[in-house]
């Protein structure tokens, strides 16, 4: 096929795909596996297909910027999530901290009023035995949506998906320059820009990793230029969306050396203490650990390692070890990370993020949970870089909502090994080449 044809081809693929990406937003709900299953996989096929040919790089940030427009309007039908957002920003609205009630209690007689708050929206709610776990800057979202649309839901997810829209086009354009900065080429971007499962997960079901991934990138992109101070403001503000960029905190210290690191946490810190301070006290801190730490012993979902030490757990003591097997995972995860960082101090950016994937890789792999948009920030930090297992994982993961299907959530097993199975391999692989070449580079 000449180039022409290709090229033809190619846009071909993207306006089907505008179309299939249609469907999936307003009229698949996650109840229906098999629909799912294949129009994501029609849009995977067509992703796979376009960022291999040679489609100008701004053509294809601009489809990726129409398919996530064409989301604008939907109601999510892969996640519920949303409706404790909208429960938290309506609290912020009238006053009310978050952090210190249960939903339950606002369903008490007696209680106190909120506009908004009422038995309809509590019904929907996924988890409303927990205390909000969302740190300020998502809660600020939370509230602007509520502020701007009090009384409408679709209202209310719209605001949030404009944030999270202008969050995934600033997210292009910060990955862009980072890869330019790193001798990577252009079309790397669309690895992330084009991924099905960044656009359905983020802008289409209103997941916040889209922030979390805006304000890390920035921040590697401010140590280009040795602004440890605002790269510091960054990632304090990246906690601030999700805790899990504390995870790349050791890899920071050995890129930045001590003095600077002082710098860069204290920034941290003090970004983290100015958005806290009008929701967090002692018993708010309280109240947040518990639910975070009844998260890590009683939630699961997709894992991996987890699941098989969960059976062999089952079988030597005749029930489910979460309680003690959590925790384990969650300080082997610590240790690796730790001893990873205990290498030689890492001298440029580009390591840097490579370091960083690789704590998150082993964070998914020893993890209870792993929803699958907690994959796309290692879509992120993989698109600069030549490792392409992360985007596998993003072509898999939809098979975990197989859980969907029956009002009980029940998982397939058989669909999980599948998925573990080829991203393990394909990593394998992955790193067995990497270490080929670096072993030929060396001879030279």
């Amino acid at each position: 096929m000449t180039l022409q044809k290709r090229t033809i081809a190619a846009y071909s693929v993207l306006g089907v795909s505008a179309v299939v990406y249609a469907v999936l937003g307003y009229a698949t709900p996650r109840e229906n596996f098999a629909q799912l299953v294949w129009l994501f996989a029609a849009c995977f096929l067509g992703y796979v297909y376009v960022v291999n040919q040679r489609l100008p790089v701004w053509h294809g940030i601009g489809a990726a910027i129409v398919f996530r427009v064409i989301l604008l309007l939907a109601t999510p039908l892969l996640s519920d999530d949303y409706f404790r957002f909208i429960w938290d920003g309506r609290l912020l609205a009238a006053g009310v901290n978050p952090y210190l009630y249960l939903p339950s209690y606002f369903m008490q007689e007696g209680a106190t009023i909120v506009s908004g708050i009422n038995d309809a929206l509590f019904r929907q709610l996924n988890s409303p035995e927990y205390y909000s776990v969302y740190p300020p800057v998502a809660q600020a979202v939370f509230w602007l949506s509520a502020k701007l649309s009090p009384e409408s839901i679709t209202g209310s997810v719209v605001v949030i998906r404009v944030v999270i829209l202008i969050a995934e086009v600033l997210n292009m354009f910060l990955l862009l320059r980072l890869l330019r900065k790193m001798g990577l080429p252009d079309g790397y971007v669309l690895l992330y820009a084009l991924n099905p499962l960044v656009i359905l997960e983020l802008t289409g079901n209103l997941h916040f990793e889209a922030l979390t991934i805006f304000f890390v990138l920035l921040g590697l992109y401010q140590l280009f230029y040795q602004r440890v101070v605002w790269a510091g403001c960054a990632f304090g503000l990246a906690v601030g969306v999700k805790l899990l960029p504390l995870l790349f905190l050791p890899f920071m210290w050995r890129k930045l050396g001590t003095r600077q690191f002082v710098y860069f946490l204290t920034a941290v810190g003090l970004t983290l203490l100015v958005i806290c301070l009008p929701l967090i006290n002692l018993a708010v801190i309280e109240l947040f650990a518990s639910s975070l730490n009844l998260y890590f012993l009683k939630f699961e979902f997709n894992a991996s390692v987890y699941y098989l030490l969960r059976w062999v757990g089952i079988q030597v003591t005749g029930y489910n070890q979460i309680a003690v097997i959590g925790p384990l995972l969650s300080l082997a995860t610590f240790a690796i990370v730790m001893s990873m960082a205990a290498v030689k101090k890492l001298g440029s950016v580009k390591r840097l993020t490579g370091y960083m994937a690789a704590a998150l890789t082993i964070y998914l792999l020893l993890a209870t949970t792993v929803h699958p948009w907690y994959i796309t920030t290692l879509v992120a930090l993989t698109a600069a870089s030549n490792f392409r297992f992360a985007i596998v994982w993003s072509g898999l993961a939809i098979l975990s909502y197989s859980a969907y299907r029956t009002s009980t959530y029940s998982e397939d097993t058989v669909l999980i090994i599948l998925e573990y199975t080829i991203v393990v391999l394909w990593l394998v692989v992955e790193i067995y080449l990497y270490r080929q070449q670096r072993h030929h580079v060396n001879l030279k």
